[in-house]
């Protein structure tokens, strides 16, 4: 069986793929800056103590002799990178910490890997956003137009990927998802935010009349997305993913707030938007279906459902610091 290693296992899509390959079987090592989430926050709150996790607490930019030792000693078949600073708006704020947490300390890495035999692939989990608001009909294009320090870090990272890809043969594949959703995610991400406010009938403050558009891809479908290309993905390829489904982030909110009864009319409220917002991400997964054979199981409004389950049954463990997000410099 395949060693994996997950860079950025306690993010919330690293957290539900940890939890999707311990079902399979694999043995999975990973590091988070973060130490493991409490249950309410935690998939892998639901299955019992295994063995065949191994975690590591570490942050990249201060800790980096300490995963280049794991790497060495694990020897992974497959590394799948979450590892970053993953907050858009917050990227503006704190820009230098967004580029050594999403660029610098990655070449330090690829500097590490480039010619190491053990390493058959180097999943890169990158953002729609490398395109700003453009309409990309090719997964493999290059014609980035990043609008916000975050979106060219990624850009940035892909583009010297491609390079060590060319001149070393590295084995990278890279992947673009739509946004991610489902139980356990943070309150302070725009869905868990939206449910929690609209259980408490509290008011939602929506920048820039949220009418930019988004496709949204539940929790179990990116790791079955993840897990094809762990399967059959090929290096070199670039892989994308969403639900087809688009809908504006007012839409989504709306949505939310008319399953708990209550009119979006009295609770969203339009407030000045944040800088470098883009208007729509869309993407064509269409070459990504037919290549892996993957298809989404779940639209936006049953995907909903059971993240409100989720919240259902955890509200009473929330706290206001769930809904709060900082930068840890």
């Amino acid at each position: 069986m395949k060693k994996i290693f997950i860079l950025g296992s306690n993010s919330f899509s690293g957290n539900h793929l940890v939890s999707f390959l311990l079902k399979k079987k694999y043995k999975v090592y990973g590091c988070s800056q973060s130490k493991i989430y409490p249950p309410k926050f935690n998939a892998l709150s639901q299955m019992p103590t295994n063995k065949n996790f191994v975690f590591h607490q570490l942050d990249i930019n201060k800790n980096f002799d300490k995963l280049k030792k794991m790497i060495l000693e694990v020897k992974p078949d497959i590394i799948i990178d979450f590892l970053g600073q993953g907050m858009v708006a917050e990227s503006w704020s704190y820009p230098e910490l967004t580029f050594n947490s999403n660029l610098i300390s990655k070449i330090k890495l690829y500097e590490l890997l480039k010619n190491k035999k053990f390493l058959k692939k180097y999943i890169k989990i990158s953002t729609p956003e490398v395109f700003g608001s453009a309409n990309i009909n090719k997964a493999n294009t290059n014609k980035y137009n990043p609008s916000t320090p975050y979106a060219l870090s990624h850009s940035s990272i892909e583009t010297y990927l491609r390079l060590i890809k060319k001149e070393y043969n590295f084995p990278v594949i890279i992947s673009r998802f739509a946004n991610f959703y489902g139980p356990y995610q943070r309150l302070y991400r725009v869905i868990p935010l939206a449910i929690h406010k609209a259980f408490h009938k509290e008011k939602f403050y929506l920048h820039g009349g949220g009418k930019s558009r988004r496709s949204f891809i539940y929790s179990e479908d990116f790791c079955k997305g993840l897990y094809k290309m762990i399967l059959v993905g090929k290096v070199g390829e670039f892989y994308q993913f969403s639900s087809k489904e688009y809908f504006s982030i007012k839409e989504v909110i709306e949505k939310i707030y008319l399953k708990f009864k209550l009119d979006p009319k009295n609770y969203i409220v339009n407030v000045k938007d944040r800088p470098g917002k883009d208007k729509d991400y869309k993407i064509n997964d269409s070459d990504t279906r037919k290549k892996l054979r993957w298809k989404n199981e779940f639209n936006l409004n049953n995907g909903i459902d059971y993240v409100i389950n989720w919240y259902l049954e955890n509200n009473k463990k929330f706290n206001t610091k769930d809904k709060k997000f900082s930068i840890k410099t």
